[in-house]
């Protein structure tokens, strides 16, 4: 049997005997699954809680800055939390340019581009700043451009959460307090600085367009920051109410839509919430690609009911 699952979990066979199981059934193998991928991402916080020396608050930064940056870029947006600590993003929070200047400049982005006013200025400004807090910028190369879509490149990005920490100045409360998909849409869907509206890169003049967070967005920030946050923060202070508003949460946010979770839907209606397709990523991450089905929480259950058809089998004269 377990032959037989390993060779269809490249394809993840086993969905089609997922597919098959009650709605209580299937309930109690998300349940397994979603819980697992919460106490590896609570891990996984714990970790960055532990380089920021117990600071909650730069924690919660970093983790922003880290889930904006999508499965491309987490890792250069990680650097540059690091570079540019929410300390600093706080001190200069009443000034928007210096902000976005201290985010672009430490970027290194800006030496890709043509030079225009605003980005002259932007780049004394970052000379300035830089100089004051002692800050290095990161290089070129930290950073994958090749297959982002125009409104994700990191520097509207950049611009964006300028504009977030313009008007927010304490992120920790704003995002425990989210209950709903909307809650996260209304926190996190802010515009760029003005000169962006007219501009996808720097001095590439383009026809005028907001530039606002979207709600597909926004909804992966509830899914990989809120719910994250709002869970490891509750398992730290032993919240049951924070870890139970973020499954809460969970539930009611829509399925993802990637390329793994189209290919378990294949079989059927597997991921209807977005708390279902976080269970379906733990299947597929740490059991269907390496091949534990003998570890499978699914493996199990087909085990059990291949023992029971042929328990009946051996009992039918």
């Amino acid at each position: 049997m377990y032959n037989r699952l390993k060779q269809g979990a490249s394809y993840y066979a086993c969905g089609a005997f997922l597919n098959t199981l009650g709605a209580m059934r299937r309930a109690s193998i998300y349940t397994s699954l979603g819980y697992e991928r919460l106490q590896r991402k609570n891990q996984d916080i714990h970790n960055f809680l532990e380089q920021n020396r117990k600071a909650w608050p730069q924690t919660f930064y970093t983790m922003l800055l880290r889930t904006l940056g999508g499965m491309d870029n987490k890792e250069a947006f990680t650097t540059l939390a690091n570079k540019v600590p929410y300390s600093i993003i706080l001190r200069e929070r009443k000034n928007p340019k210096n902000i976005e200047a201290l985010y672009i400049g430490t970027s290194g982005l800006l030496e890709l581009y043509k030079h225009d006013e605003y980005i002259l200025n932007l780049k004394r400004d970052y000379h300035y700043l830089s100089t004051k807090y002692g800050i290095e910028p990161m290089r070129t190369n930290e950073w994958k451009l090749r297959s982002i879509y125009p409104n994700n490149h990191p520097i509207l990005r950049l611009s964006q959460m300028t504009t977030f920490f313009e008007h927010t100045n304490n992120i920790m409360d704003h995002i425990l307090n989210c209950r709903t998909p909307e809650d996260v849409y209304q926190l996190f869907s802010v515009e760029t600085q003005p000169y962006w509206l007219t501009h996808y890169t720097p001095a590439n003049s383009s026809p005028e367009v907001t530039k606002r967070m979207g709600r597909t967005k926004t909804d992966l920030l509830a899914i990989n920051l809120v719910v994250q946050m709002q869970f490891a923060y509750g398992s730290y202070i032993n919240s049951e109410e924070l870890r139970s508003r973020a499954l809460t949460l969970l539930e009611k946010i829509p399925a993802e839509q990637n390329s793994v979770i189209k290919q378990w839907n294949s079989y059927g209606p597997l991921a209807k919430s977005a708390f279902d397709s976080q269970a379906l990523l733990q299947l597929s991450f740490e059991y269907c690609r390496n091949k534990r089905c003998e570890e499978c929480p699914v493996a199990r259950w087909i085990k059990m009911e291949e023992e029971k058809a042929k328990n009946r089998q051996e009992q039918t004269p």
